[in-house]
């Protein structure tokens, strides 16, 4: 092994700081030449719409916190923690924008911080979100873990140290995909080569417009001339930019523009930027219609591609929230009685017709109720006493073990009290009416 071999690293990877902690970017240049940060990463129109994604769909769900309670769940809205996640983390923001807040910390540099602030009893009474890029993950000397935030100006007015270390009971850190567990790493550090493509991409043809859409090229002049910067300047006052394009140039003492470079349609310019916005697409797992390609989607399969964003794209997410909270929110003793969802149901939702098709089957087979369809439909319960909690089933269905129970097995048993007695009606001789008990044999026939 050299000497050496620890003096140099890979500029591609990103370096893990200290062991367990936050992952940044070595220098930050991409093989594109461009520098990418997580913040300039959001100047591209698709990340910044893959971002706005999903950090929406997360912010706009609906988050309860429920009481398992015998064989049913209940919400529970007298438990403090409840307003907290469904309505106000804290006096400063909603439960939209703090949870859209937390995703995009999530989706651009790999973790979400929140801090617990709690009250003399040990009660949770606010969650303040903390800048991932001034947070560092380490242990001490014990093993045990430590965070360590460096507060500025902009932060909520909890500390007025410059750098506060809080406990893990301290924090909320929901982290992504990453290494060791224990914190995530930067979706933007492990494709800042394909995002710098883009924005490579992108500058080159806000430059090619800005020259006036006509590639550079070369002045030529029969002589030898005196001022060539003068002459330069004066042809890109004149004729440079796409303020001055399809201008008539007029050129003196034999002189000859000669234009150099490759067209963007040769070097296939649009069809890289669209494999670009794809790639990033495929960086957060994005369907590419949600971004405004349109090209494989249609009317057949443009749902389907929306139902398995909720499947395979917001369904892990909403995993690592979840089970993030209940972690670092809730104590061992609630973790037996309190957990916490997200619904689904909104984006899960068909057209009009699937949806009341879908809970006539439901009503009839006895899973839903009038008030659970109500409920679902966002509409008023109907009162008790009119039957809107009754569970109810079709009457021409019966358990198969009393499947052919109305019949006799054979044609010579005596009818007994669960035979199907039929009364046949037949004239006496005095012209009245004999009632006559009469049975099935086992092949339904009248005996």
């Amino acid at each position: 092994m050299s000497i050496f071999s620890g003096l140099f690293r890979s500029r591609d990877k990103p370096k893990n700081a200290t062991a367990g902690s936050a992952y940044r970017f070595f220098l930050g240049n991409s093989t594109s030449g461009k520098r990418v940060t997580e913040r300039s990463a959001m100047q591209m129109t698709a990340v910044y719409s893959c971002v706005r994604i999903l950090s929406e769909s997360i912010a706009s769900l609906p988050l309860h916190l429920y009481r398992q309670k015998d064989d049913r769940r209940e919400k529970a809205t007298d438990h403090p923690l409840y307003f907290l996640l469904h309505d106000e983390p804290n006096g400063e923001m909603t439960s939209y924008i703090f949870r859209e807040t937390l995703m995009t910390h999530l989706l651009l540099w790999g973790n979400a911080y929140a801090q617990i602030v709690r009250n003399g009893k040990g009660e949770i009474i606010g969650l303040y979100p903390l800048m991932p890029d001034r947070m560092t993950v380490d242990r001490d000397e014990n093993k045990q873990l430590y965070y360590e935030y460096t507060v500025s100006a902009d932060d909520a007015p909890i500390s007025k140290k410059s750098t506060v270390r809080l406990s893990p009971s301290d924090v909320l850190h929901i982290p992504g995909l990453g290494f060791d567990g224990l914190v995530g790493y930067s979706p933007i550090a492990m494709a800042k080569n394909a995002i710098g493509m883009a924005i490579a991409c992108e500058e080159y043809g806000a430059k090619f417009f800005a020259n006036g859409a006509a590639p550079s090229g070369v002045l030529e002049h029969p002589g030898v001339i005196k001022d060539p910067d003068r002459v330069r300047e004066s042809w890109e006052s004149r004729f440079g930019g796409s303020g001055n394009a399809h201008k008539i140039a007029i050129l003196e003492e034999g002189m000859k523009y000669t234009p150099i470079g490759i067209a963007p349609e040769q070097a296939q310019f649009l069809e890289t930027r669209k494999f670009q916005i794809d790639e990033i697409a495929r960086i957060f797992r994005i369907p590419p219609h949600m971004v405004g390609d349109l090209e494989k989607s249609s009317f057949s399969n443009i749902e389907q591609q929306s139902l398995e964003f909720v499947k395979y794209t917001l369904t892990p997410w909403i995993a690592r929230w979840e089970q993030s909270i209940v972690r670092s929110l809730l104590s061992d003793e609630e973790k037996k009685e309190y957990f916490v969802k997200f619904n689904l149901d909104g984006l899960l939702r068909g057209d009009y017709l699937s949806r009341m098709n879908g809970f006539a089957i439901a009503r009839q087979n006895g899973w839903y109720s009038a008030n659970d369809i109500r409920e679902l439909e966002d509409r008023d319960p109907i009162p008790a006493e009119q039957g809107g909690d009754l569970y109810l089933v079709n009457g021409n269905m019966l358990p198969l073990a009393q499947a052919g129970a109305a019949y006799t097995k054979n044609s010579g048993e005596e009818v007994n009290s669960d035979e199907k007695v039929l009364e046949l009606e037949e004239p006496d001789g005095d012209g009245g009416k004999n009632t006559v008990p009469e049975r099935n044999d086992s092949r339904g026939k009248l005996v």
